[in-house]
């Protein structure tokens, strides 16, 4: 198992392929269909207040029952991945497949997508620390910062193959 800490490195992301299994640690920022395509407007209005370069966003909401990924090829979401690929965002980790062209954008990109098992106890209890840092309005499904220790993963989709 590769370890992975955030922010990771344009090295690093190169250095992956697909089938690799990975634990990532670091901060992990969490997203789904409320969150992500607000996201990408405050990124073009550049009003973003922190700085996404290396970063990881897991596609889930956030409650007190945990995280867990959901479906990233809904449209809401996976048309953000190219966006926020191009700005920095390094590692995207949700679940199902991913359209060509996503595909090719996270090439061009270097960017990876990671499936993770979609158990969500497992991965609750990889959280330290969670915060509510945009969106609160949108409930779980709001933008959170999380502090992770060893999200377990497999890369689906680098150097433009998927698995």
């Amino acid at each position: 198992m590769k370890k992975i800490t955030t922010p990771v490195s344009e090295e690093e992301i190169l250095s992956l392929d697909v089938g690799d299994q990975i634990s990532i640690s670091g901060i992990m920022y969490t997203g789904r269909d409320a969150a992500l395509p607000q996201l990408v407007e405050l990124i073009i209005q550049d009003k973003l207040n922190f700085n996404i370069e290396g970063s990881a966003i897991m596609h889930t909401a956030v409650s007190n029952a945990g995280i867990a990924p959901t479906t990233s090829n809904k449209e809401e979401i996976e048309s953000t991945i190219p966006f926020l690929s191009k700005n920095g965002v390094k590692i995207h980790i949700g679940k199902g497949m991913l359209h060509e062209e996503t595909i090719k954008s996270l090439k061009e990109n270097n960017s990876i997508f990671v499936i993770t098992p979609p158990v969500a106890a497992l991965l609750t209890s990889k959280v330290i620390e969670k915060e509510c840092i945009l969106f609160e309005n949108e409930g779980m499904e709001a933008f959170y910062r999380l502090k992770v220790d060893n999200i377990p993963g497999i890369v689906a989709v680098s150097n433009g193959k998927s698995i």
